[in-house]
């Protein structure tokens, strides 16, 4: 408000003084005498005044004609004026337009508007570090892979833009299937910003497919280091890639550095389960029953597995079957509730030929947990105790139909696995594999159900036969020895025994 007021009274005082000036000037006597090509004109002090005033206007205006002249002459010339200038802004502003269009275009998926959008700003800004990775982008959604790898492929000739030209060229690879050239492209970005979690995630899978453990290990250690990886599970990571490394060592032969490796990736991850039977099978090589015995009991408190059983049993593969049974009591001591460790010791005293003390130890897993394995153990315990063909082939109907209880199962993808591995065979995802039940699906049993009729059928048609064994419960017969071998546990116990 009292800047305004200020500004009026300033505004008045200078009118008032212009007029005062003028008044002056008008009532004030003499004057100028000009004379121009021989005539003389007499201006009065005002006249003169204006006069003035003109002739500064005139001398403005000839040196601002004179610099227009002289900018346009430099214009034509080819050099830097404010004509070109202007110019220049009128075709950046007009660039940059193109450029916010073919965003917006590339954001909503019209791969080609937003590729002509690119040129068009390109050709307007001259600058190729703010389009090309538009039209590498546009060509890639348009399907255009050779315009778009040739793009990538200029982004590598700037040091700013390098990085986005290797990561968009290892993308490309990719997608085409060419895991070896994917893979030096994302060690070459992995060593311009090893901070990258992308880089980092697809160096690492690319490393565990082509089974580079020990540059996977590296890559492993950098995430932990930049912040990308929490450190219990890169300790478990680690342990896996240590695991695998060993494993490629047994491959080649070389025990010495096999058994160090396994110790190693037992210690980073206890409860690794082929990590603890490898290191275990070289505390054994060693003559180190006691260690063997000590991690493998740590394994099994964390997780029962068959492996880990077998690999208790090769630590005494001579001892005798009522031994066995005393030494593996120690190991299922904290688990004696785990169905694991339930058919284990059911199998442990089949094996002994003590049925009555097997059917204790499954304890009615074969009605509370009915799986394969355990419909198994308990058709050759009925065997065992001299029931009859219709028992013992019963259970194994039931077998057929059902769950085959835990198994390597893919977090990722939910595929089946028959031996554990540090990567997923189907998709390739790293460290994923758990030893659970896989979910149940409608094809698991239908074979087993379409058979039960034909089984339960030849059962009542045989079983008033006479003792004498027929030949479909022979072959029944055969197939119980054969399913309860199939278990790990029953496999080496009976090996040993």
């Amino acid at each position: 408000m009292l800047w305004s007021m200020i500004k009026i009274i300033v505004f008045v005082a200078i009118v008032a003084g212009l007029t005062f000036g003028s008044i002056y000037l008008l009532e004030s006597e003499g004057g100028v005498m000009v004379t121009v090509a021989g005539v003389e004109y007499s201006l009065g002090p005002f006249h003169t005044a204006l006069a003035l005033i003109a002739l500064v206007a005139a001398v403005w205006l000839g040196i601002k004609l004179l610099g227009l002249l002289v900018a346009v002459l430099k214009f034509l010339n080819g050099d830097e004026t404010a004509i070109s200038r202007y110019f220049d802004r009128n075709r950046e502003k007009r660039g940059y337009q193109a450029l916010s269009d073919s965003m917006m275009a590339l954001a909503s998926g019209e791969g080609r508007t937003a590729m002509e959008k690119a040129r068009k700003a390109e050709k307007m800004l001259q600058q190729p570090q703010l389009t090309n990775l538009i039209v590498a982008q546009a060509a890639e959604m348009s399907g255009d892979t050779k315009k778009a790898e040739e793009t990538y492929k200029k982004l590598l000739t700037d040091e700013g833009t390098r990085f986005v030209g290797v990561r968009g060229l290892m993308k490309q690879k990719l997608d085409a299937g060419k895991t070896d050239v994917a893979l030096k492209l994302a060690e070459t970005a992995f060593a311009l910003k090893p901070r990258h979690e992308e880089v980092q995630d697809t160096l690492l899978r690319l490393q565990t497919e082509t089974k580079d453990w020990k540059g996977a290990r590296g890559t492993l250690n950098a995430k932990l280091k930049h912040g990308a990886l929490p450190r219990d599970v890169h300790r478990r990571r680690d342990a896996v890639l240590a695991l695998s490394e060993a494993k490629d060592v047994l491959d080649e032969n070389a025990s010495i550095e096999t058994r160090e490796q396994a110790i190693e990736a037992n210690r980073l991850s206890p409860d690794l389960i082929p990590a603890a039977v490898m290191a275990s099978q070289g505390y054994v090589e060693k003559g180190k029953a006691r260690n063997a015995t000590r991690l493998l009991k740590k394994a099994w408190d964390a997780q029962p597995h068959p492996d880990l059983a077998a690999a208790f049993a090769e630590i005494a593969p001579d001892e005798t079957p009522e031994a066995r049974i005393k030494r593996f009591k120690g190991l299922v001591k904290n688990t004696a509730t785990h169905s694991e460790s339930k058919m284990l010791m059911a199998e442990l005293f089949i094996a002994a030929e003590d049925f009555p003390e097997a059917r204790r130890a499954l304890g009615g897993l074969e009605e509370s947990d009915p799986t394969q394995r355990a419909l198994t153990i308990m058709a050759a315990i009925e065997r065992g105790e001299g029931s009859g063909d219709a028992v013992v082939k019963g259970y194994l109907a039931k077998a057929l139909s059902a769950p085959r209880g835990p198994q390597w199962v893919c977090d990722n993808c939910h595929a089946i696995h028959a031996d554990w591995a540090p990567t997923c065979d189907n998709c390739h995802s790293f460290d994923t594999l758990a030893w659970v039940a896989p979910p149940e699906t409608e094809t698991q049993s239908v074979t087993g159900a379409a058979m039960l009729p034909l089984i339960i059928g030849a059962l009542e048609d045989n079983s008033d036969e006479g003792d004498e064994m027929p030949e479909d419960a022979e072959v029944v017969e055969a197939d119980v020895v054969t399913l309860v071998e199939d278990s790990d546990d029953a496999s080496n116990t009976r090996k040993s025994a």
